[in-house]
């Protein structure tokens, strides 16, 4: 059986490669909203390796997990539910660079910190909207610290 699923860019840090450039396999439907998969989806799914087609080669490489620091790319829809108390917040990560921006996750209002976000066991990478279009997600295993 052949899942139909589209191109995603993407930029992945991959330690130790360093930057690699290329496109996600992306499900035309979401399992968890309408809409294309997204992927946070692909990258939190139970899986170890996730399929990636480099830029410029075309090559298909497989990429553990584990060993990606974070993924970026564009926005393509902005988020379609309100968050009451959307976390801003400042991730200091083991290479000594920072990513800043906002998570945007429906919690329970008793567990709604971003301790209480980044503590989440089902999910291996942290998505962080940042002010210029763009996506971050990163891998919880890279985090050194994180503040509001």
């Amino acid at each position: 059986m052949k899942v139909p699923k589209k191109l995603k860019e993407v930029t992945l840090w991959v330690h130790p490669e360093g930057v690699v450039l290329g496109h996600l396999f992306v499900r035309l439907q979401s399992s968890e909203s309408a809409g294309e998969e997204e992927p946070a989806e692909v990258l939190n799914g139970p899986e170890p390796f996730v399929v990636l087609r480099r830029e410029p080669s075309g090559e298909i490489r497989f990429y553990n997990k584990n060993s990606i620091v974070r993924v970026e790319h564009e926005t393509d829809n902005p988020p379609t539910f309100a968050v009451q108390d959307p976390l801003e917040c400042t991730l200091r990560m083991m290479d000594g660079s920072h990513v800043e921006g906002t998570i945007r996750r429906p919690l329970r209002p008793d567990r709604a910190r971003l301790l209480d976000y980044l503590n989440l066991t089902e999910e291996r990478f942290v998505k962080v909207d940042s002010t210029d279009d763009r996506v971050y997600l990163v891998n919880k295993a890279y985090i050194v610290c994180a503040f509001p």
